[in-house]
């Protein structure tokens, strides 16, 4: 009986842990502005007994906007999302949306779409939503730094200078990294006020400069960051600042192919000059025994014709060698 509960036990937690397959929503971001409509999708697998939406504010917990079940058109929502005509959820064939209409700056956010069985919840990547004010986007903006390589194991700064418009006040600074092995993560939260700001002469907005400083680089801090700034009751973006971390196993290859091809170099040259070296010994020793024999040794040649011979011995050479002593 024991042996029977514990397989059937084990077949339960192997059917749970395949939820993880059953959901998808692509990980996205979208701008849109104030009174437009934005409409989020997620899809979901047979397994999955109820649907559900979440959405996340900056810097806030999760909310939850509706709940659903497998074989209902619609869902039931809850707290501030209940009675809002302006939400609304439709679920087809496995498929969920989630819809927003007459958009607000308050509706910026990321919302998680998640599925669930029993106790066991699955969410979705995210698709972060951001609402801007046309109105307002002439006086208040984000600017970041640009991209760029780094070496890993060294220290970088990241700017974010922020123009707050003519509300002015304190204001929210928000730091998140996002890449493609992680989701979107919040790192670094400031509240900003005017002492930190420079105020225009001619107008009342606001100038803020913030840095984000980042020592001992892995390649664990690679991604984008963004600088989002909570403000005139609307949340701002950056355009985001990539950091590519150079790899310090190409770094030390590279020393490694130059050390390896200068050590080479090295004993080319030896190698080189040994070989010359003894090429022109041997000279000088063959020049010298030259000398040697020339000092010592007379030759000359002497031809002679003889007229009073045949034909066949017209012509002959001798050589008549002298030595001379001392």
């Amino acid at each position: 009986t024991h042996t029977h509960t514990h397989t059937i036990y084990l077949q339960c937690v192997c059917k749970y842990k395949s939820l993880k397959s059953y959901i998808h929503q692509e990980r996205s971001f979208v701008s849109a502005e104030v009174g437009s409509s934005v409409t989020l999708q997620c899809s979901y697998g047979t397994e999955a007994a109820r649907y559900y939406w979440y959405k996340q504010s900056l810097g806030q917990k999760l909310q939850i906007i509706s709940i659903s079940y497998k074989f209902a058109e619609s869902g039931t929502f809850h707290d501030e999302f209940k009675d809002n005509p302006r939400f609304s959820v439709e679920n087809i064939d496995g498929k969920s949306q989630l819809s927003i209409s007459d958009l607000k700056p308050s509706d910026t956010g990321t919302y998680f779409c998640a599925s669930g069985i029993s106790f066991v919840f699955e969410f979705g990547e995210g698709a972060t939503v951001s609402v801007k004010n046309p109105v307002l986007e002439n006086t208040a903006w984000v600017r970041q730094s640009e991209s760029g390589a780094v070496q890993t194991g060294s220290s970088v700064t990241l700017n974010c200078t922020v123009q707050t418009g003519s509300c002015g006040g304190e204001h929210s600074v928000y730091w998140f990294r996002h890449s493609g092995e992680s989701h979107p993560g919040l790192i670094y939260t400031h509240r900003g006020n005017s002492n930190e700001c420079e105020k225009s002469q001619n107008t009342q907005t606001h100038t803020c400069m913030y840095d984000l400083p980042i020592k001992n680089l892995s390649k664990s801090h690679a991604g984008t960051y963004y600088c989002a700034v909570a403000s005139c009751g609307q949340v701002l973006f950056g355009n985001g600042t990539k950091l590519d971390l150079e790899s310090e196993a190409v770094s030390l290859s590279l020393v490694y192919f130059l050390s390896a091809a200068l050590i080479f170099t090295v004993i080319l040259s030896v190698l080189l000059a040994f070989t010359l070296h003894k090429m022109h010994k041997r000279n000088c020793l063959f020049c010298y025994q030259v000398h040697q024999d020339a000092g010592d040794l007379h030759y000359a040649a002497v031809n002679a014709n003889q007229l009073s011979r045949s034909r066949r011995h017209r012509k002959s050479s001798e050589c008549v060698y002298s030595a001379m002593t001392q």
